[in-house]
């Protein structure tokens, strides 16, 4: 049977993040993708325009609807807007309990637009954190989880620890925003310790990359990989999805390659 994977997220109406890129992920690893759209973006490479919400009880529809008909096997959870909708799904998935939760803790664009209601934290990090097989912020979203300062490899390592101590199961620390003159290394932590996975910096700038890494992580948990490895076939992926890159719009923004990268090996 082919694996499914469900996406609950923001759309981008320009297709190169949310739930589009995920879509394309799971398609690249040969996973059938399912979507609840948790948010309707106006959205280019160039910024975010617009946001709209659908109502709560259509989107617990639309995760009720996958979950009747598809067997399951990972969750991955990216732009939840407001509070009302991260509690929905939140019960959405105490009631129907997928095997794995992947949570991207969506919360500013890549243009800098805010893209969560500040009264939403609380509620991501005490209903969705304890839900979720793994967490994978940037370093601006972990500094607003935890309220501090990450400018260093030895505080990305404290951050790790905190978010496993306020519940997080695993996390995957993504380190691009950390400029020290070197390779991106993104942190692996869980109870049995922590693992780095480092790539070349490229010198470009990209839209997707967040979404696209915790799609291809749930998709490869999917395919029955082991969360470790699962994260590092992911930050592989995305690599090679950038750098057979393209920029479809007017700005010199980096759309990925999905199935470019899919064809790598």
């Amino acid at each position: 049977m082919t694996p499914c994977a469900l996406t609950i997220a923001g759309s981008d109406s320009g297709g190169g993040a949310g739930i589009q890129a995920d879509l394309k992920t799971f398609a690249a690893h040969g996973v059938h993708g399912l979507s609840a759209i948790a948010a309707l973006t106006a959205q280019h490479t160039r910024g975010v325009t617009a946001v709209e919400v659908p109502t709560v009880s259509f989107l617990r529809a639309q995760i009720d609807a996958c979950f009747d008909d598809f067997r399951i096997g990972a969750v991955k959870l990216g732009m939840l807007a407001t509070t009302d909708v991260i509690h929905a799904v939140a019960e959405a998935l105490e009631q129907h309990r997928p095997p794995h939760v992947v949570l991207d803790p969506v919360m500013v664009a890549t243009s800098g637009a805010r893209l969560l209601d500040p009264s939403a934290l609380d509620a991501l990090r005490n209903r969705l954190l304890p839900l979720a097989t793994l967490v994978t912020p940037n370093l601006p979203e972990a500094e607003l989880l935890l309220g501090t300062r990450i400018d260093s490899r030895v505080a990305m390592r404290a951050a790790c620890n905190a978010l496993l101590d306020a519940g997080a199961r695993a996390v995957l620390l993504k380190g691009g925003h950390l400029y020290d003159g070197g390779d991106i290394v993104d942190l692996y932590a869980d109870a049995s310790g922590t693992v780095e996975f480092q790539h070349p910096r490229l010198q470009l700038e990209a839209h997707g990359t967040g979404c696209t890494l915790a799609s291809a992580v749930a998709a490869n948990l999917c395919r029955g990989l082991p969360l470790a490895s699962a994260c590092r076939a992911a930050g592989e992926y995305v690599h090679a999805a950038l750098l057979r890159g393209y920029r479809p719009g007017r700005s010199e923004i980096v759309v990925l390659d999905h199935f470019g990268a899919a064809r790598r090996d």
